[in-house]
């Protein structure tokens, strides 16, 4: 019990072994059941355990779960740490990880025919396969419901599309067992529920794939379709560990689909990240494999991250290019959301030289977006149209459209569009010398970045604090301002740490 562990090791190892016989051989189904979910806490080593994932893991439904987690709270195995979410303590860890490894001899006895109960009663809601009390399967279990769930983030948070349909396939197939029937997944998801269950679970994720080995090959199908989740909260440092471990299993599988897919979200991080260089490598390897394979609106999209990545390494008669290909296929593809997304890089491509032409490009894409009711389209043509004005000198005009790009966000989760807005806010009410303004949303841009770990965005931020700061005759504060982000900046290709240089050397 947790009130007693403050004793030496070897007391508390026999009084939870007492506490979990007496569990085991009780003759109440739940203190059974709690005998289980120990063993299988034991088996999965995982910062928290919620009621869903014991419920599949146990073979029963989750009022029968979350009573026997109950139950281990009652006798102090466990604590529950918020509103259905459970850790144990780490005497308690360690002695479930023992108990786990008896637990999986039991596997065809005692163990399986609660199982088996659960089952025969109609109780158990997408119950595993025979098998299933071992570790390994136990693990395999745990992968497969994190990748269903993930799937279902995937349908609340990606709008239907081409994007949708290309990220699915082959998901399905992947996830179903021969012989056994798909479980209940329940009504779909709601975009804010679905953000809900990637906080609460992210951890777990990260823990799951860092510690346990994934037998049956579904790492690749559950980061897949994590990654819009992860893209949108802008979860960056995520992001790359899980975009790794799923690139290296898909090679060792020999997964050419998955291969591609997991090198174009590894592109999509290190762009976000402002690594425009290593991105275009990354993002060029998976063209070509989506050339091999065949698959048209990957190539399209491949072309048009191409375009988009050249046009920030200045290699604009390059861009131009790929994103014409891009827009070219779109069209072929009868796909309006592809040609707005390619008309919007193409805008940016034309401010370099200009600005009311890249205008007239944002201002198709965002007429596509308000045909297609498509926020993210809208929210960046907005962001867009914002800093053409600002190219143009024109900050009042673009204040307007950065504004409502960040409505528009409020109403659709997006950290990468959104610090984008936010920066051209900040920008824009500095031309207007609303230096207050300017000052309290930059502050609360840094405190975002920071937030999540997104180094380049907290340069960006910085390199605009340091601005304000001098504007207040504060150069001191400003030179250090701009030699944190210029340190932030550090490694990526981002124009702005080559102005920061040219500050600091004033």
């Amino acid at each position: 019990r947790l009130h007693h562990l403050e004793y030496d090791d070897l007391s508390v190892r026999r009084s939870l072994a007492v506490a979990l016989d007496a569990l085991r051989t009780s003759e109440r189904e739940t203190d059974r059941d709690a005998a289980r979910a120990l063993a299988r806490i034991g088996a999965l080593d995982l910062p928290t355990y919620g009621v869903p994932l014991l419920a599949r893991l146990l073979g029963t439904d989750e009022l029968r779960a979350g009573a026997a987690l109950d139950r281990l709270v009652d006798v102090a195995l466990l604590d529950e740490t918020s509103y259905g979410r459970y850790t144990p303590h780490d005497l308690v860890r360690d002695f479930a990880r023992e108990t786990a490894a008896g637990a999986a001899t039991e596997t065809g006895t005692a163990t399986d025919t609660e199982t088996g109960k659960a089952m025969e009663t109609g109780a158990g809601r997408g119950t595993g396969p025979v098998g299933m009390g071992t570790g390994a399967g136990l693990v395999e279990e745990a992968f497969r419901w994190y990748a269903e769930c993930a799937r279902r983030t995937l349908l609340a948070i990606l709008p239907d599309g081409l994007d949708r349909t290309d990220r699915l396939r082959g998901v399905d197939a992947a996830l179903t067992r021969p012989g056994l029937p798909a479980p209940d997944e329940g009504p779909p998801l709601t975009a804010e529920s679905a953000f809900a269950w990637g906080d609460t679970e992210l951890a777990n994720v990260l823990a799951l794939t860092e510690r346990h080995s994934d037998s049956a090959g579904l790492l690749p199908v559950l980061v897949r379709c994590l990654f819009p989740y992860l893209q949108r909260r802008g979860r960056l440092t995520e992001l790359a560990a899980l975009g790794t471990l799923a690139l290296d299993a898909a090679r060792r599988q020999g997964d050419t689909a998955a291969e591609a897919q997991a090198l174009t979200d590894a592109a999509g991080v290190h762009f976000m990240s402002g690594r425009s260089s290593e991105a275009l490598a990354l993002n060029d390897q998976a063209l070509t494999l989506w050339r091999t394979l065949g698959y048209v609106s990957c190539v399209r999209r491949g072309l048009n991250n191409r375009g988009l990545l050249l046009e920030g390494l200045g290699r604009h008669a390059e861009s131009a290019e790929s994103l014409h290909r891009s827009l070219d296929l779109a069209r072929e593809l009868a796909d309006p959301l592809s040609e707005a997304i390619t008309l919007s890089h193409l805008g940016n491509l034309y401010e370099h030289t200009d600005a009311r032409a890249a205008i007239a490009h944002h201002e198709r894409s965002l007429a596509i977006g308000d045909t297609l009711g498509h926020a993210v389209v809208r929210q960046s043509a907005h962001c867009n149209i914002g800093y053409a004005h600002l190219t143009l000198g024109e900050p009042a005009a673009a204040l307007g459209h950065f504004e409502e790009s960040l409505r528009l966000h409020g109403e659709y989760e997006d950290w990468h569009g959104a610090s984008q807005a936010r920066l051209g806010l900040v920008r824009a009410l500095r031309g207007l010398s609303r230096t207050a303004d300017a000052t309290h949303e930059c502050a609360a841009l840094l405190d975002r970045a920071e937030h999540r770990g997104d180094t380049h965005m907290t340069g960006l931020a910085g390199h605009q604090r340091g601005l304000l700061l001098r504007a207040e005759g504060r150069e001191e504060e400003a030179y250090e301002q701009w030699r944190t982000a210029l340190a932030a900046l550090d490694g990526t290709d981002s124009r702005v740490a080559d102005e920061l240089r040219t500050l600091l050397a004033q």
